[in-house]
């Protein structure tokens, strides 16, 4: 919407303007006749007008006023007839200043062009017509409104005639000039119904456009339509394509682009020949790379050192080191010499298969040739020593390169940081910025002390900030990399306001910080909790024409995924998808890895389809994370299927992905399948460690089988592996958790098949050097029996090296709980607090289950108060556990209050609080509150125990209540639910009782 500027006066605009009029203009009009400058057709013209204003017949006046200034051939003639016009006042029409506005634009004259729209068009409320319109749109598009030019290029598109060439045009360069190709493409494709044929400029600036921004579909589609137009597209044109989609890792479809390009007679270069060959390596598609390799050689294209260079690194990330050793001697066959690129590709690969003698013979060899080794020859070499733990060397090594007067980047800091204890990040960032300073600026270093380990931080920021001073002012192409060394230390070591205050220093003198060091601070941000001030500082790095990459992406997806925040992560991805981004597996590896923990399965498969279909290849990780996903939620069959399928692709199973499936399948029931992959995970090479104990434990637990868990657990210690802090929570909580006692007995659920058993055992046992006579059962059959074993365990656990945590010391407060040891319990819930482990829902909820099962109410209760005063809120499940509780106390006011209470926070009570709280009702016979219990039962779709029902029922009946009961009894019938004959028969007697009843009085 246009927004409305005040209305000037007439005069204003001929004020401003009487310096370009031609002729004098009388300030009031004559009162004879006009003075006619010169004696031409236009002059009669005016003389004519002015005849017929004077007689009366203003409209054949306008009208001849008009035609002058159609005629008009310049601005001030058109200034001079409207000029004309006025004084003599007459009124002009839109066309006429139509024409005057039209030719203010075409003199570049917009403000004032807009002067006089407003004034005269807008403030009279005159509807502009189809040629104004065109000339307002391009009117603001030259003062840069562009929000007001598609206002009326809007309403030219609701017209059936429509915009001009020259308007569309106009729009949309100035929505390339403005970077908003989205919008340019939006109104392209507006412009393309109209059939107006757009010049060559405008298709190449919006291809070019769309491609770098990542809109690799929406340029496809202008590229059609320009050659739907008969327009041959030019070389420039194709290779934005090209290289677009390149970039996009989309090379299937830039090599058909190629192909039609060599259709059109362009012949593909080197560069474009070896782009689409990275591509392809990139992918790991090296037949497709060598493909296009020997077409390049039969095309009489000769290949380069990158282009031998992308090969070679292609071959070698695949493992296959003797092919990239054929093509390295061919190189030397075309008098192409091995440049230190390629001298890096080999070191890199004798450093990742831990071969660095082989490495550093390389960069002997290097120096020998005089080809100079670059930091980053050196960088990997560094990083593999400190890998086989040979740090001594890295000193010499480290000292040689920069004898060799070679300058550290910020690749090199990351690579030592990573290698350094926490607390060491300034000092590092110090000694790389020196080497800077002295290999890079020529700085002298013999004023300074040589060591700054000794020194305190606040000297180390100080020496820093006067080396980063000298750097700027020596050499400002090494500005940027000295000062992210700085930011990135400053992050790595928690101070996010130095970090900060380091950025607006960066950007005050001009410098950019590097992509790096943008996403060290994003990281920082995220982990400090200021998601927020991570995305804004995102689109700032975008302003600043810094294009995330995947591990920006990746960072904001994996903060979001800690915090739970599916929804922001599925926000990140959304924008990758719209910048043309494909991305990465550890992308979807960490959506995915939160899904499954958060048992969203159908959610985790519809990510993973996602993922399949945008090209991606997941890897083993990815492979994991669904295979337990699946195994959680019960879904064994299809944990299995996606394991073979994982096997079909390739990929070497891991003990945690057989550990995951095996898992399932026990799970489900599945014991005899489970041996199978078991039989098959031994037989790889794969030892039972603590997770597959821990796992198996845990299911055997759930299924309350304590015999066979007890066996599993004794086997575990005789094959002496030692259990984690995982397992140790997982024995001592589970035995708490699932058993029932029962009238003194411990019921257990129905056991296992022994064969499947003894099968899962047997194949356990045999990798462990206990004799196969050796008495591994362990029989539990009384409460006295399993007491001792928990106290035992509990013990064992607390002899542990483990820090204990929250869990751990709920499962140890659960232990002596069920072990009748209260005292032990509270003992240990004063270890947790003067330890700092803050006690939660669950460790109150224990104590107090605890304490109902002993009888002891009040000190239930009691607890409950406490818990409150503590300011732990309590949940839904401890409610429900305090209310069982004083329900066995007998204790039914106080059970009907806390149950009100439960209401006021949000909750409800459980099924089985509501039966524990209307069976007391009724033992009590206050059947008007039981009534009520009844309805709110009802009303949350819980229906009363046979039992219960037929109890109120009765009751009701006694009481003579009959219109209550039989509403009770209309409401179960309504949901499908009966009660037995002898309350049916109660009811019809007490019917016929109160009819009776009646009759009598």
């Amino acid at each position: 919407m246009i927004k409305k500027r005040p209305v000037l006066h007439k005069s204003y605009f001929f004020r401003t303007r009487r310096r370009l009029t031609t002729c004098t203009l009388p300030l009031e009009p004559p009162t004879t006749s006009v003075s006619i400058p010169q004696n031409d057709h236009k002059s009669l013209c005016f003389s004519l007008a002015d005849q017929l204003n004077r007689r009366g017949l203003v409209s054949s006046a306008q009208q001849v006023i008009q035609r002058i200034i159609s005629q008009c051939s310049s601005v001030p003639e058109t200034i001079s007839a409207v000029d004309f016009a006025i004084t003599r006042g007459m009124e002009l029409d839109c066309s006429s200043y139509g024409a005057l506005i039209r030719k203010l634009v075409g003199s570049n004259e917009p403000q004032l062009a807009l002067a006089v729209y407003n004034g005269s068009i807008l403030s009279k409320g005159i509807d502009p017509d189809t040629s104004l319109l065109n000339s307002m749109v391009i009117c603001f598009c030259k003062l840069g409104q562009l929000d007001d030019a598609k206002c009326h290029f809007d309403r030219l598109i609701e017209r059936n005639d429509g915009p001009c060439k020259a308007t569309c045009n106009e729009i949309l360069q100035e929505f390339c000039a403005q970077d908003r190709f989205s919008e340019a493409f939006e109104y392209f494709a507006k412009v393309n119904d109209f059939g107006i044929l757009l010049g060559m400029w405008c298709y190449n600036k919006l291809v070019d456009g769309l491609c770098f921004r990542g809109y690799l579909d929406d340029a496809l589609y202008v590229f059609d339509k320009m050659r739907d137009t008969q327009i041959l597209p030019t070389v420039l044109l194709c290779k934005s394509l090209v290289l677009g989609f390149c970039r996009r890792g989309r090379v299937e479809e830039a090599e058909l682009l190629s192909t039609e390009m060599e259709s059109y007679g362009f012949v593909l270069d080197k560069v474009m020949y070896t782009n689409l060959i990275y591509e392809y390596c990139k992918s790991k598609k090296m037949k497709m790379a060598m493909r296009l390799f020997l077409r390049m050689l039969k095309m009489g294209c000769d290949p380069d050192n990158y282009t031998y260079n992308t090969l070679i690194n292609g071959f070698v990330n695949l493992g296959l080191f003797d092919k990239g050793w054929v093509l390295h001697n061919q190189m030397g066959e075309r008098g192409l010499k091995p440049d230190v690129v390629t001298y890096h590709i080999m070191i890199s690969k004798y450093c990742k298969d831990q071969k660095v003698d082989c490495a550093l013979t390389l960069l002997n060899n290097m120096r020998r040739c005089n080809i100079t080794p670059t930091v980053h020859c050196y960088t990997v070499l560094i990083a593999a020593l400190h890998k086989v733990n040979r740090s001594m060397e890295v000193d010499e090594l480290y000292k040689e390169m920069l004898d060799s007067g070679i300058v550290p980047d910020h690749v090199l800091f990351f690579t030592l940081i990573k290698n350094y204890p926490k607390g060491h990040e300034l000092f590092l960032a110090l000694m790389i910025l020196r080497a800077v300073a002295k290999n890079g600026c020529g700085y002298d270093f013999s004023s300074f002390s040589s060591s700054a380990t000794s020194r305190s931080a606040r000297d180390i920021e100080l020496e820093i900030e006067h080396l980063l001073g000298e750097i700027v002012g020596s050499n400002s192409s090494l500005a940027d990399k000295a000062f992210s060394i700085y930011l990135i230390a400053l992050c790595e070591a928690g101070n996010i306001d130095a970090a900060l205050l380091c950025m607006d220093k960066m950007m005050s003198i001009g410098c950019q910080p590097l992509l790096s060091a943008y996403n060290s601070l994003i990281k920082c941000l995220c982990q400090e909790g200021f998601v927020e001030d991570a995305r804004s500082l995102v689109e700032l790095m975008q302003d600043r024409g810094m294009v995330p990459n995947l591990a920006t992406y990746l960072i904001m997806v994996n903060e979001h995924c800690k915090r739970g925040d599916i929804a922001s992560a599925f926000y990140v991805l959304d924008q990758m998808d719209e910048r043309g981004e494909k991305p990465s597996v550890a992308i979807y590896d960490s959506i995915i890895g939160c899904l499954s923990r958060e048992n969203r399965i159908f959610e985790a498969e519809h990510v993973f389809k996602r993922m399949l279909e945008a090209g991606v290849d997941p890897d083993d990780t990815v492979y994991v994370n669904m295979i337990n996903a699946y195994s959680k939620n019960g879904r064994a069959i299809e944990a299995r299927q996606l394991f073979d399928k994982m096997l079909e692709h390739g990929f070497q199973p891991s003990s945690h992905a057989y550990t995951a499936l095996i898992n399932g399948l026990i799970k489900k029931n599945m014991t005899e399948k489970g041996c199978l992959y078991l039989d098959r995970m031994l037989e790889e090479g794969f030892l039972p460690n603590a997770v597959l104990y821990t796992s198996l434990i845990n299911q055997f637990l759930r299924k309350r089988e304590f015999e066979f868990a007890c066996r599993l657990i004794d086997l575990m210690e005789k094959s002496q592996i030692e259990g984690d802090l995982i397992n140790y929570i997982t024995l001592v909580s589970g035995f708490g958790r699932n058993m029932t006692f029962i009238k003194g007995k411990w019921h257990v659920a129905h056991r296992k098949p022994e064969r499947e058993k003894e099968m899962l055992f047997h194949l356990l046992h045999q990798k462990t050097l206990v004799p196969i006579e050796s008495n591994l059962k362990i029989s539990i059959c009384s409460r006295e029996e399993l007491k001792f074993f928990v106290l035992k365990l509990i013990q064992k656990v607390r002899g542990t090296k483990f820090m204990p945590n929250l869990y751990l010391y709920n499962g140890l407060i659960s232990g002596y709980c069920w072990a009748e040891r209260m005292q032990d319990a509270y003992n240990h819930l004063e270890l947790m607090e003067r330890e700092g482990v803050q006690p939660n829902q669950v460790t109150f909820t224990i104590l107090i289950d605890g304490h109902i099962r002993f009888g002891e109410t009040d000190l239930a209760v009691g607890l409950f108060n406490r818990m409150n005063t503590k300011g732990c809120a309590p949940d839904r499940i401890l409610y429900n556990t305090l209310i069982r509780g004083l329900c066995k106390g007998g204790r039914l006011l106080d059970a009907l209050s806390l149950s009100h209470t439960m209401h006021k926070r949000g909750f409800s009570p459980s099924k089985a609080s509501y039966e524990n709280i209307l069976s007391c009702l009724c033992a009590t016979h206050l059947s008007f509150h039981a009534l009520k219990i009844c309805e709110d039962m009802i009303a949350h779709d819980y229906f009363p125990c046979r039992y219960n029902l037929n109890w109120l029922l009765c009751i009701l009946c006694i009481e003579d209540k009959l219109n209550e009961a039989f509403m009770v009894h209309d409401m179960m019938l309504k949901r499908g639910r009966s009660i037995d004959e002898m309350t049916q028969r109660l009811l019809m007697e007490s019917c016929h009782r109160q009819g009776e009843n009646g009759l009598t009085s």
